[in-house]
């Protein structure tokens, strides 16, 4: 058994196909399969079920691959700790981020993280939560931004701001004379939502809650930005949060931006990574770039024009 024939392994339960797992491997299918079958032959047991259109691993190959996962990625973690030894500051960060949020926060930190780390190669991957959370479990990524609640044991929790919501309507939509409003003014009515996967789907459904708001039957956006415009469109309101409504993002015609009285309802944003990453100290340093936001980024406050 050695660490190759592993990632082989680990690859065939990842794209459930030699072809495929080859290919990511930088190997040939043939190769591939005389590996995984020979670590078949030395550990005793099926790993790998072929059938003639996909591959399934039996209940026995599912448990080895999660511990092979678990020992590949401690590898890495060997790697990380020397390379960050010799430069702390250098080396590639996998970072993880949901679509509702990456586009609009990372044009105000982007261009600090290159002044404050220039030798850093950063890798984003836009994923929905789930798919955030598995990739950081697997150690596929190094650390993921999320809203919160998240419960994990095995992750830390770096907290790094509130984003609060406002309120998107059409021009002629009686709510839009007001240049703010109470939670309470939402009761009875729908708005329009995202589809299920999306974190924000939840938080706004919150909101919906809290307020004796509904959520608008038959439609579901895929993104924020169809949300925006089925509001310009005059189909219904929804709640967009504070960072996808401030510039560079271009304010859209016919769709009127109110803001909640008091605290209003927000979102928790915060960095997680593995408990036991190396990369623990660095990530510290690397979090709190996402708190050094722009004044009045966050501040919920409507410019009228």
């Amino acid at each position: 058994m050695n660490l190759r024939d592993l990632k082989y392994l680990v690859a065939l339960a990842e794209h459930k196909h030699f072809g495929r797992a080859a290919e990511a491997a930088f190997v040939s299918q043939p190769t591939l399969s005389t590996q995984i079958m020979k670590l078949e032959e030395e550990l005793g047991v099926a790993l790998v079920e072929r059938t003639p259109r996909k591959v399934l691993l039996t209940e026995v190959g599912r448990e080895i691959v999660q511990r092979a996962r678990d020992v590949l990625n401690e590898v890495e973690q060997i790697r990380l700790i020397a390379r960050r030894t010799l430069d702390p500051e250098s080396g590639t960060l996998r970072l993880g981020i949901f679509p509702t949020l990456g586009p609009y926060l990372l044009p105000h930190v982007i261009p600090r993280i290159r002044e404050r780390f220039p030798r850093l190669e950063l890798l984003l991957v836009e994923e929905k939560t789930e798919v955030i959370l598995r990739q950081l479990r697997e150690g596929r990524i190094d650390a993921g931004i999320l809203a919160l609640p998240v419960h994990d044991q095995q992750l830390h929790v770096e907290k790094l701001f509130d984003e609060p919501f406002v309120l998107a309507v059409p021009e002629d939509n009686p709510l839009a004379r007001h240049r703010s409003i109470k939670l309470d003014d939402l009761a009875d009515q729908n708005l329009l939502l995202l589809e299920d996967g999306h974190c924000l789907r939840d938080q706004a459904l919150e909101v919906c809650q809290l307020a004796g708001a509904g959520e608008r039957s038959g439609f579901r956006a895929t993104s924020l930005e169809t949300l925006r415009q089925m509001v310009a469109a005059n189909v219904g309101i929804t709640l967009l949060p504070v960072l996808a409504v401030k510039p560079p993002v271009a304010r859209v015609e016919h769709v009127r931006l109110v803001e909640f009285l008091g605290r209003p309802p927000a979102r928790h944003i915060a960095m997680l990574w593995r408990k036991s990453s190396a990369m623990h100290g660095f990530l510290g340093d690397f979090a709190e770039l996402f708190r050094q936001l722009p004044d009045g980024l966050l501040d919920p406050g409507i410019d009228p024009t």
